[in-house]
């Protein structure tokens, strides 16, 4: 990048690395869409294409802290398995079918099992002092392990219809004027978080940008935000032009998206990972309980990766043991793809998102050209290594090695 860009960059404080990862992803969009005929950029496609990129996002959000406090969890795609297995169980075999409670009972009980395994293991890497790598691939054995053995193997088939709709099947979206008005939200919150931000600048005599830098800073947001809901209701209904809106996974991605932000922006669980993460010798000293962050990470990662499972399940109908079968590789893709280095105390959960649409798109776009699932491993792997290069590079420049 020149240094006339990176001044201009600096002057409107804007993020030239998830700058750089949008423009990737314009690129990755229009490759496909012109390799495949105009399939890829229809409604159609990207309604499923945020679908698809929901579940590996969630994930995503938490692995985020997870890598920024020097750790890392391989166990999350069986962890979601598990999850996801337990809450179809739940449903065909323990709790009435049909009842109004059975599914919501079911769901919290998944999302509890996830966060609990996930401080169970953290326990293990902050009170025990083993590696988290050791602890998690365990975990990625035992819990897979234990999905198959909840069943015997079977795929847990139906279930309840109202569930289903959270994984955004036909019904599983909110419709064209709650998503208008969704936007409509979205869109005051981004406006007042910018004048709100000035006017903190303000008041404690911070130097604040030039209006134009402000407005290209909530204009970039805002209009991401009226062009995916315009994508969203363009897709209609099987044989019928009922809008679709916005698909459930989506909104819960959103939520859980928005929450990790503030909880690692804007709280003192989030400023301790980042300081253990920074350097875990001086967080210490500082008086920061490094074992009590580190259980409460894992817990977390956990929790996600049961809304995960259940978010899968939901879309599946059933409880399949293949459910999270290598998404924890997808998943850290994303988070490094994202900006999360490795190394420790960087990362963020915009670019975390950003990382899962990619991964996704990557995927989505090789299907829809019939490339086969083996290549496809192959592409997403590459596409794993360049970006640990790439935080490699990154890092030094940081540090001017």
């Amino acid at each position: 990048m020149s240094v006339a860009a990176t001044a201009w960059l600096r002057r409107a404080e804007l993020d030239g690395r998830l700058l750089g990862m949008v423009a990737a992803l314009a690129l990755v969009w229009a490759s496909f869409d012109l390799a495949s005929e105009g399939l890829f950029l229809t409604p159609r496609n990207l309604y499923n294409l945020a679908v698809q990129s929901s579940v590996v996002g969630v994930m995503a959000c938490g692995m985020v802290l997870v890598i920024v406090g020097r750790h890392i969890d391989l166990s999350v795609g069986s962890l979601l398995g598990l999850a996801g297995m337990l809450v179809a169980t739940l449903q065909t075999d323990v709790f009435p079918a049909g009842s109004a409670w059975g599914w919501p009972l079911a769901v919290a009980c998944g999302v509890t099992l996830g966060a609990a395994i996930g401080a169970w293991q953290g326990w293990w890497i902050a009170y025990r002092g083993l590696p988290a790598f050791v602890v998690t691939l365990g975990g990625l054995m035992i819990f897979r392990g234990v999905a198959y053995l909840l069943t015997d193997g079977r795929t847990v088939a139906p279930l309840d219809s109202s569930f289903e709709r959270l994984g955004g099947g036909i019904q599983g979206s909110i419709g064209a004027s709650a998503s208008w008005l969704l936007a409509a939200l979205a869109l005051t919150v981004i406006g007042g978080l910018a004048w709100r931000a000035r006017a903190e600048r303000r008041r404690h005599g911070v130097p604040v940008p030039p209006r134009w830098a402000e407005a290209l800073r909530a204009g970039l947001p805002m209009a991401g935000v009226l062009a995916f809901v315009a994508v969203m209701n363009a897709h209609t209904l099987p044989r019928s032009e009922v809008a679709r809106g916005v698909p459930f996974p989506v909104l819960v991605l959103i939520v859980v998206a928005a929450g990790m932000h503030l909880l690692a922006g804007s709280t003192r669980f989030g400023r301790h990972v980042y300081a253990m993460g920074g350097g875990p010798a001086a967080a210490e000293r500082a008086g920061i309980d490094l074992r009590r962050v580190t259980v409460l990470v894992f817990a977390l990662m956990g929790g996600l990766a049961g809304i995960a499972g259940v978010l899968t399940a939901a879309r599946l109908g059933a409880g399949t043991n293949s459910m999270g079968t290598l998404a924890e590789l997808a998943v850290i893709a994303a988070a490094v793809i994202g900006g999360t280095s490795l190394s420790g105390g960087v990362g963020s959960v915009a670019g975390a998102v950003l990382g899962a649409v990619l991964m996704q798109s990557l995927e989505n776009g090789m299907v829809l050209l019939g490339v086969s699932s083996a290549i496809r491993q192959v592409s997403i792997g590459a596409v794993l290594i360049l970006a640990v290069w790439l935080d490699r590079v990154v890092s030094a420049r940081r540090s001017g090695r």
